[in-house]
């Protein structure tokens, strides 16, 4: 598995290479998994990346009825990109969306377990009235 790295710009040319190439060996362009599959980069952060080089308009996003197709519209503006910029905003706020998610599934966890309790709490009660109904 390639190592990754946190510089953007590295990033940017990486990408428009991967859907370079796979547009190449496929006649079609290519979806972010398949980039991010090339590249051994999570969907997540290959969404993440894909948006950010689409909203500096280095590459194109297109959701069809074949799914969403990446296409490089001008590679010459990954110049335009610091190099040694780190992507770490990037990663900090993946990480933030991966604990928010990790914190809603403790939540929904946390009803669940609310929910079997007054469950059990609702069917002692009956069964304690079943109990004193009997008892006279």
């Amino acid at each position: 598995m390639a190592t990754q790295t946190a510089d953007l710009y590295s990033q940017a040319h990486l990408i428009a290479a991967a859907i370079r190439i796979l547009e190449h060996q496929h006649a079609t362009p290519p979806s972010v998994e398949e980039v991010c599959e090339i590249l051994s980069f999570s969907v997540e952060q290959g969404h993440r990346l894909c948006n950010r080089l689409k909203e500096m308009g280095i590459i194109d996003i297109t959701s069809g009825a074949f799914g969403t197709r990446l296409f490089v519209v001008d590679h010459t503006k990954i110049e335009e990109i610091p190099r040694g910029e780190s992507s770490s905003s990037m990663e900090a706020e993946l990480r933030k969306f991966q604990d928010s998610q990790k914190g809603l599934e403790k939540k929904v966890e946390n009803i669940k377990a609310e929910q079997d309790k007054k469950k059990k709490d609702l069917f002692a009660d009956i069964e304690k009235a079943f109990k004193e109904k009997a008892k006279k």
